[in-house]
């Protein structure tokens, strides 16, 4: 499995990352969740949601570059959230990963998620994936395929059965408010609730 398998369009990528696992330090991580982010309008995937959608900045150069790179941002400033380039190197895409399952190192991520309830709270939502990983702002621009990176993909079997993925609206984003780019694992207990951004127009009028 290499990051060549994430060259492709945000969606058919997203999809690719459902089942992978990402590791970091001794947390290991099943992401049962995830958002396909596009570029900007001079690119294939025009996507007025994408921090990319108005052009390359510093702060989201990792998403112009190659495939299997981490992009991670600060929300509301003060949760890490994560994401994974994707896409051709030079085109700008992203899959931000919304929720996992915690497999491995209970003990390290219970500490920093003390307001979880159960294990599946653990890491249900973006900000709480990047916390449950300890994953901060210097990880940004990881290569994630690299076998010494402190942060690793591994991506699991292709999902071939339909029915095992549902599909809808991203959350909390007030453009392209409609557009099905969120995937989720139907039998996971992780994946979070969709919620729309009040700025949004009604539903149907936004793709």
């Amino acid at each position: 499995m290499s990051a060549e398998e994430l060259s492709t369009e945000p969606l058919a990528a997203a999809r690719r990352l459902l089942g992978a696992t990402l590791a970091a330090g001794s947390v290991v991580m099943r992401i049962v969740e995830v958002e396909a982010y596009g570029g900007d309008p001079a690119g294939p995937w025009p996507d007025p949601a994408a921090h990319s959608g108005r052009g390359r900045t510093a702060r989201n150069a990792a998403m112009f570059g190659p495939p299997g790179v981490l992009y991670v941002y600060l929300s509301y400033g003060m949760h890490t959230c994560v994401n994974v380039t994707t896409g051709p190197d030079g085109i700008a895409s992203a899959v931000l990963v919304r929720a996992g399952e915690i497999i491995e190192g209970y003990d390290d991520v219970r500490p920093r998620r003390p307001a979880a309830r159960t294990d599946a709270d653990l890491a249900r939502g973006p900000g709480n994936v990047g916390s449950a990983l300890g994953i901060t702002l210097p990880d940004y621009g990881t290569r994630l395929f690299d076998p010494k990176a402190p942060v690793r993909l591994e991506l699991s079997a292709p999902i071939t059965d339909d029915s095992a993925i549902g599909t809808g609206p991203r959350v909390g984003v007030s453009l392209a408010a409609d557009r099905p780019w969120r995937l989720w694992l139907r039998d996971s207990p992780a994946v979070s609730a969709y919620r729309r951004s009040p700025r949004a127009p009604r539903p149907g009028e936004s793709t």
